[in-house]
């Protein structure tokens, strides 16, 4: 298989992870703001699993806690209590001290529902799995680096959400985190985090959607919307959004 190739299908596998992280972990899992067709979910978990090592519930546990203290010395991983540069290369460090906390995971998840994969033993070590589909498309070495660059830019997509979503870029609404549309291009819409943080409710999303201004962009609203079209998720509530000056 090409150079061209390899890169092509692991960019195709990082957005699905992106597209996914935001649909289904985010808006779905975490805030709860649209329901999902358990085939759709159930899919989505599995790429994230394989591809990411993402646990579901410990990655809803570090948002929610986010939410709680946003900007606040509790916060897992605010630039403005850590600084941005560490976020922004130790993101994963942060993120792990609350994902591997048992008393937070269920502090922070006490509403979990577990699915058919939570259900499953050893789906912490999925990760593997994908590294295997790796090497089954492109060969050992060249399997090898694809998969560690997927993680990589996964991470670090991650941590720039987290990092310079707080602390570069413009605010519609008067608080701490920004807006970079570049980012939200590159995140399915989780740059636009000014937006997500003016509209949380006792740490529940109230609508799974982050656009408030022309020129903002969410890809992840938009397939959420085909999906809705196509009867395989429910928008659980949309409010009239405040519209920015």
């Amino acid at each position: 298989m090409s150079l061209f190739w390899m890169c092509l299908i692991t960019l195709v596998i990082l957005q699905a992870s992106v597209f996914f992280t935001t649909i289904f972990l985010h808006r779905f899992r975490t805030h709860r703001g649209l329901e999902l067709h358990p085939a759709v979910g159930f899919l989505m978990h599995l790429e994230l699993s394989l591809f990411t090592g993402v646990v579901p519930r410990q990655w809803v546990a570090v948002h929610r806690k986010h939410h709680k203290f946003s900007d606040k010395e509790l916060d897992p991983h605010s630039p403005l209590v850590f600084g941005m540069w560490h976020v922004l290369f130790g993101n994963y460090f942060y993120y792990r001290r609350v994902a591997d906390d048992p008393r937070d995971v269920e502090r922070y998840t006490s509403d979990w529902k577990n699915d058919p994969l939570d259900r499953l033993p050893l789906m912490n070590f999925a990760v593997f799995g994908g590294l295997a589909i790796f090497m089954l498309m492109f060969g050992v070495w060249w399997g090898l680096v694809a998969w560690v660059t997927h993680i990589v830019l996964y991470v670090f997509l991650n941590s720039a959400i987290n990092s310079l979503g707080h602390t570069v870029g413009y605010r519609n609404f008067d608080q701490k985190a920004t807006n970079l549309r570049w980012l939200a291009l590159l995140t399915a819409g989780e740059g636009l985090h000014n937006n997500h943080h003016e509209f949380p409710a006792s740490g529940i999303f109230t609508h799974p959607t982050f656009l408030h201004r022309r020129m903002e962009i969410d890809l992840g609203w938009l397939v959420i919307r085909v999906l809705q079209a196509c009867g395989l998720a429910r928008v659980k509530n949309v409010p009239v959004a405040t519209k920015a000056a």
